[in-house]
């Protein structure tokens, strides 16, 4: 079976992020959406997004295709239902086309006579920006398990000051030396050859993709997520970085979100709470 992403026009509301990337590019937790419905689908999906995107992020066709909106998080409950639906049959909730099979990718459109409506199922979606760091923490948890489930992490080292009843995870190559870890609010994952410096402070749930970096003194609060090739170090409090951004020094980030190739300079700041409270 041929899977593709679509977007729909919740691009809108997630711009500036999606000027340069299809919805299903967003990170989300640990994975990007791609790479959760990749995973739990055992094979990889294509884009369907902007003309000028195409090029970057090629659509594949086949004779067979199932179409699903790249806005949607993947559960148990939507895999399932996915993977039954019927040749030319579309899946609905309320107004939301979650997925659509069809022979032709020229065919494709939003507009289905024959339907199935999911009726008291729940999922999670990407419509706003603030979706992303407000479903953090819940999906740093689902990915944890979906990335670790069966596998053994890298030994911890010894100076580490380990705190709280969630576990944590190191890749290959990951390093962790004379830090603070706490895990009574949620999980860490330490990607491969991710480095926690001296004198770090953690509050988890955190997630470090491949080759990211906390520096010296860092402080960390829960769900927050540093994409690949990420180096941060100040203050950090429910933010996601997509990817190849620093935020290096000193200086408060909360409640945000980072894309690719974002340099924030010395004592950036930034304010997570309203003026009128």
């Amino acid at each position: 079976m041929n899977y593709i992403l679509f977007d729909d026009s919740t691009r809108i509301a997630l711009k500036p992020l999606t000027y340069t990337r299809p919805i299903a590019e967003l990170r989300v937790g640990i994975l990007t959406i791609k790479e959760k419905w990749e995973k739990r689908l055992n094979t990889k999906c294509s884009f369907l997004t902007e003309k000028y995107l195409q090029n970057k992020y090629p659509l594949v066709s086949t004779n067979d295709n199932i179409f699903i909106n790249a806005k949607i998080i993947p559960n148990d409950e939507i895999i399932a239902n996915i993977k039954n639906i019927k040749e030319d049959e579309a899946i609905f909730c309320g107004d939301t086309l979650i997925a659509k099979r069809i022979k032709n990718t020229k065919d494709f459109d939003t507009e289905q006579k024959e339907r199935k409506d999911l009726i008291n199922i729940e999922f999670d979606s990407i419509n706003n920006t603030y979706d992303i760091f407000s479903l953090n923490d819940k999906e740093i948890n689902n990915d944890f398990f979906l990335l670790t489930e069966g596998r053994k992490s890298q030994r911890l080292s010894s100076t580490v000051n380990r705190i709280g009843k969630h576990p944590i995870f190191l890749e290959e190559g990951a390093t962790a030396e004379f830090c603070t870890l706490n895990t009574n609010n949620g999980p860490i994952y330490i990607g491969k050859d991710a480095e926690i410096m001296e004198g770090v402070l953690v509050r988890g749930p955190l997630a470090m993709c491949e080759h990211s970096t906390l520096n010296m003194a860092a402080k960390v609060y829960g769900a927050t997520t540093l994409g690949p090739f990420c180096k941060c170090g100040g203050e950090l409090n429910n933010v996601v970085f997509t990817g190849y951004s620093n935020k290096g020094h000193d200086g408060f980030l909360g409640n945000a979100v980072i894309g690719e190739w974002c340099n924030l300079g010395a004592d950036t700041n930034n304010s997570n709470l309203k003026n009128t409270y």
